[in-house]
């Protein structure tokens, strides 16, 4: 069987003979195969499959905002650094979250979150659904998720909606009312991926 030409550009496959036989490897496979990955190399973002990376489970000791910088402790064990460029949720990282990860080099590659930090266990949802039962109208069950625009336009609302012979204030208490009982119904783990670590601030 002739090889390919060592300097034809239209070659994009090579024939590698094993004990097996004969397979067919592209030339990006030969190089995620036989050579570890630079740190935010593109190639970081290739599927697991075609990576051999090792997937695990981890937890978040400490990030740096002003860097992009973090450590993963994992469940083998030992300690993983990563960079902005491997994380894949959209708020930013938290101490204490749980991250599944690929361990690469001595560094975490394609971080994900499945659980939330020392600041999502703080947020219980019957807390904020009491708080917008009976002190919806102010807005607090806002401030309580962190939603502090969100409670500042209710809170206002509430103020001034004597002003329109408390018909604002009228539909801010509707709306707390309808998100108390969201809340309710709302899984733990739902309601923390999205008035936690999300970005909901209504309904």
């Amino acid at each position: 069987m002739a090889g390919p030409q060592p300097n034809s550009r239209r070659s994009l496959a090579f024939a590698e003979m094993t004990g097996e036989g004969a397979r067919c490897v592209t030339p990006l496979q030969k190089r995620t195969e036989n050579t570890p990955l630079p740190f935010g190399s593109p190639l970081a973002k290739l599927p697991h499959h075609n990576r051999g990376d090792v997937t695990m489970q981890g937890k978040i000791l400490g990030f740096d905002p002003g860097s992009g910088e973090g450590m993963i402790s994992g469940e083998d064990g030992r300690r993983y650094a990563f960079g902005p460029t491997e994380w894949r949720h959209r708020s930013a990282p938290q101490s204490g979250q749980r991250v599944d990860f690929d361990a690469q080099d001595g560094r975490a590659a394609g971080i994900y979150v499945t659980g939330g930090g020392a600041m999502a266990a703080d947020k219980n949802r019957f807390v904020a659904a009491l708080l917008a039962f009976f002190l919806g109208t102010l807005g607090l069950h806002k401030f309580y998720l962190g939603r502090i625009k969100a409670g500042i336009i209710m809170l206002c609302v509430a103020v001034f909606g004597s002003i329109l012979f408390g018909v604002p204030t009228a539909i801010i208490a509707i709306i707390a009312l309808i998100e108390c009982i969201i809340y309710l119904v709302t899984p733990d783990e739902a309601f923390e991926r999205k008035y936690v670590e999300g970005d909901t601030a209504w309904f």
